[in-house]
Protein backbone atom coordinates (compact mmCIF):
# COMPACT_ATOMS: atom_id res chain seq x y z
CA UNK A 1 0.00 0.00 0.00
CA UNK A 2 1.27 3.71 -0.83
CA UNK A 3 1.56 5.75 2.10
CA UNK A 4 -0.85 8.04 2.64
CA UNK A 5 0.86 11.25 1.21
CA UNK A 6 0.62 10.05 -2.23
CA UNK A 7 -3.04 9.16 -2.14
CA UNK A 8 -3.70 13.31 -0.96
CA UNK A 9 -1.27 14.29 -4.00
CA UNK A 10 -3.12 12.12 -6.66
CA UNK A 11 -6.28 13.28 -5.23
CA UNK A 12 -5.07 17.12 -5.55
CA UNK A 13 -3.77 16.41 -8.40
CA UNK A 14 -7.36 15.22 -10.00
CA UNK A 15 -9.31 18.47 -8.67
CA UNK A 16 -7.01 20.30 -10.89
CA UNK A 17 -8.90 18.69 -13.86
CA UNK A 18 -12.36 19.01 -12.22
CA UNK A 19 -12.78 22.50 -13.55
CA UNK A 20 -13.56 22.37 -17.21
CA UNK A 21 -11.75 26.11 -17.26
CA UNK A 22 -8.71 24.71 -16.55
CA UNK A 23 -8.78 22.18 -18.69
CA UNK A 24 -9.39 23.68 -21.60
CA UNK A 25 -6.20 26.25 -20.98
CA UNK A 26 -4.66 22.87 -20.68
CA UNK A 27 -5.89 21.83 -23.57
CA UNK A 28 -4.83 25.20 -25.62
CA UNK A 29 -1.57 24.95 -23.97
CA UNK A 30 -0.58 21.36 -25.48
CA UNK A 31 0.63 22.46 -28.87
CA UNK A 32 2.42 25.68 -28.22
CA UNK A 33 3.77 28.27 -25.17
CA UNK A 34 0.97 31.38 -24.57
CA UNK A 35 0.55 34.49 -22.80
CA UNK A 36 -2.16 34.99 -21.20
CA UNK A 37 -4.23 37.53 -23.79
CA UNK A 38 -3.57 34.58 -26.48
CA UNK A 39 -5.27 32.62 -24.03
CA UNK A 40 -8.32 34.70 -23.56
CA UNK A 41 -8.79 35.27 -26.82
CA UNK A 42 -8.65 31.93 -27.62
CA UNK A 43 -10.94 30.89 -24.75
CA UNK A 44 -12.96 34.05 -25.77
CA UNK A 45 -12.56 35.15 -21.65
CA UNK A 46 -11.05 37.67 -19.43
CA UNK A 47 -7.59 38.05 -18.71
CA UNK A 48 -8.20 38.27 -15.93
CA UNK A 49 -10.17 34.48 -15.01
CA UNK A 50 -7.55 33.60 -17.42
CA UNK A 51 -4.53 34.65 -15.16
CA UNK A 52 -6.85 32.92 -11.71
CA UNK A 53 -6.82 30.12 -13.05
CA UNK A 54 -3.04 29.38 -14.73
CA UNK A 55 -2.00 30.85 -11.07
CA UNK A 56 -4.13 27.56 -9.61
CA UNK A 57 -2.23 25.56 -12.40
CA UNK A 58 1.04 26.82 -11.52
CA UNK A 59 0.51 26.12 -7.91
CA UNK A 60 -0.53 22.36 -8.94
CA UNK A 61 2.38 22.10 -10.90
CA UNK A 62 0.41 21.57 -14.23
CA UNK A 63 1.40 24.50 -16.05
CA UNK A 64 5.20 26.68 -16.12
CA UNK A 65 6.15 29.85 -16.87
CA UNK A 66 8.95 31.89 -18.64
CA UNK A 67 9.31 35.78 -19.13
CA UNK A 68 10.68 37.18 -22.39
CA UNK A 69 10.04 41.30 -21.56
CA UNK A 70 7.24 42.16 -19.85
CA UNK A 71 5.26 38.96 -21.36
CA UNK A 72 4.95 35.64 -19.41
CA UNK A 73 4.34 32.69 -21.18
CA UNK A 74 2.72 30.01 -20.33
CA UNK A 75 3.09 26.33 -21.24
CA UNK A 76 2.84 22.34 -19.96
CA UNK A 77 4.95 21.50 -17.16
CA UNK A 78 6.06 18.41 -18.38
CA UNK A 79 4.77 15.27 -20.95
CA UNK A 80 3.06 13.90 -17.64
CA UNK A 81 0.69 16.75 -17.75
CA UNK A 82 -0.10 16.33 -21.81
CA UNK A 83 0.02 12.14 -21.38
CA UNK A 84 -2.98 12.49 -18.87
CA UNK A 85 -5.12 15.14 -20.22
CA UNK A 86 -4.56 12.62 -23.82
CA UNK A 87 -5.58 9.91 -21.78
CA UNK A 88 -8.60 11.62 -20.27
CA UNK A 89 -9.69 12.78 -23.82
CA UNK A 90 -9.01 9.07 -25.19
CA UNK A 91 -11.13 7.55 -22.21
CA UNK A 92 -14.51 10.09 -23.09
CA UNK A 93 -14.07 9.82 -26.74
CA UNK A 94 -14.26 6.22 -26.73
CA UNK A 95 -16.76 4.19 -28.93
CA UNK A 96 -18.30 1.25 -26.99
Amino acid sequence: MLPEEVFQELSDLYKMFADRTRIRILYVLQNKEMCVSDIAQQLDMTQSAISHQLSTLKQGKLVKSRRDGKTIFYSLDDEHVEMILSMGVDHVMEKD
